[in-house]
């Protein structure tokens, strides 16, 4: 990437706490018309598309494979071996509860629909290059190679009231801009979690009905569950649910603070319906991102389940039950090229041996896990009962900024000098100097 050098090494000296400080939602960009009002205002420039660079560093900000993740080392269940909690070992850029790794990230803009899926990425070793450009540039490189074109048009999201709020009527997902979509999969978090809670004697009991969740009697019998641990259904899905919308915030923040380094406009928010962005089927026939949706006379709204063949979620309509999606999960981390195959490599001296350390979950286990996810599924038609599959809590939205319109209206530093100096550094050609 010769071209990249100079705006590349400029973005990697940039200090984090002018980001964190100089973080403002900046909407207006080039060739946007604010129509009425006292900050009524209409740019003279055409918009002006992100570069292919330009995305590509944001999908690294977002969900770059930067090494392994380290797990949680120590689980007082298994005293003598490494915990078994993690679902993949990639790290990335943005944190996910216990090493589960769930999210994606989509995107879009005038050329067309992305997915960006870098979970099951192997890390390479990072760092060994002499220069951080190297090592930024590795990243960047993983996460073109893994992203996939979905469509050739930009996400179709009418500007109109029940799909976007109307306060973001006038500037979302307009010509030029780049939506940023982060997705996390509430089924796989909540078995994942399951198991943390269930291999640690948790009884989780349906608080609805105040009574266990599943014919779980056999489990207490045998001290697998302690029913002096009753944790309540709900406040699993509950935290399924708020560790999916931070592990996607975190994602989306990332690519927020480098678009103040890089000196992008734009901010994370969440006024577009998630339902209309996923696909749900409307009176107004949006298509989305095309995702399988679920429906059910006793629902008040359609249950987006996943992406056919590209990202599916771990229940029906994608298994036939439950119990087949638990053990899918169970290949994922105990299985051939699993989490915990010591065949595969890891983080440590001795990957291995630490590997070794981990036995798969015993048939009484995986039973059980079975028993409550297939209650849930039974009670509600759905897994998670209460919360949706899939999650898209909000979006971040870049785009080049019209510096013309902050100085009419705004007072001095309303945008950074990487603002200022973006065209000259992201851009020469089009400088206007």
């Amino acid at each position: 990437m010769p071209e990249a050098t100079d705006p590349l090494t400029d973005l990697f000296t940039y200090p984090l706490f002018q980001a964190v400080f100089g973080r403002r939602s900046r909407r207006f960009g080039l060739g946007m018309e604010l129509p009425s009002g006292p900050l009524a205002f209409e740019s003279d420039a055409e918009p002006h598309p992100l570069t292919d660079l330009e995305r590509s560093v944001l999908l690294a900000a977002g969900t770059g494979v930067s090494g392994w993740h380290y797990g949680i080392p120590f689980g007082p269940n298994r005293p003598g071996q490494h915990a078994d909690f993690a679902v993949r070992l990639t790290g990335r850029t943005a944190p996910t509860a216990a090493g589960i790794g769930t999210p994606v990230l989509f995107h879009t803009d005038d050329t067309g629909t992305y997915l960006t899926n870098t979970r099951e990425v192997e890390p390479s070793r990072l760092r060994e290059a002499t220069r951080l450009e190297d090592d930024a540039e590795r990243i960047i490189a993983v996460c073109r190679a893994h992203t996939e074109k979905l469509s050739q048009s930009r996400v179709d999201i009418p500007s109109k009231p029940g799909h976007v709020l109307e306060p973001n009527h006038w500037w979302t997902n307009t010509p030029g801009s780049t939506l940023f979509m982060p997705v996390g999969d509430a089924s796989e978090e909540m078995l994942a979690l399951l198991c943390l809670f269930v291999e640690n004697g948790y009884l989780i009991v349906d608080d609805e009905v105040g009574e266990p969740a599943g014919d779980l009697d056999s489990y207490i019998d045998s001290g697998l569950l302690n029913p002096e641990k009753a944790f309540p259904l709900s406040l699993l899905e509950r935290a399924t649910y708020e560790q999916n919308c931070a592990e996607v915030a975190f994602m989306a923040h990332n690519i927020v603070l480098t678009m103040q380094a890089m000196g992008l406009g734009g901010l994370y928010f969440a006024g577009i319906n998630e339902l209309s962005l996923f696909g749900a089927p409307t009176a107004d026939d949006v298509e989305g991102l095309g995702f399988r949706f679920v429906e059910n006379e006793d629902w008040t709204l359609p249950n987006p389940v996943g992406l056919d063949g590209r990202y599916e979620g771990l229940c029906p309509p994608y298994y036939p039950d439950m119990r087949a999606a638990v053990d899918e999960l169970m290949e994922r981390k105990f299985g051939p090229g699993g989490a915990y195959d010591p065949a595969t490599p890891g983080p440590w001296k001795d990957s291995e041996t630490v590997k070794e350390s981990v036995a798969p979950y015993d048939d009484e286990l995986v039973e059980c896990l079975s028993e409550i996810a297939q209650y849930v599924y039974d009670k509600h038609g759905r897994f998670p009962g209460t919360v949706p599959t899939m999650v898209l809590p909000g979006c971040v939205q870049a785009h080049h900024i019209d510096t013309d319109y902050y100085d009419a209206h705004f007072k001095a530093d309303a945008y950074l000098d990487t603002h200022a100096e973006h065209m000259r550094r992201w851009h020469e050609e089009n400088d206007p100097s």
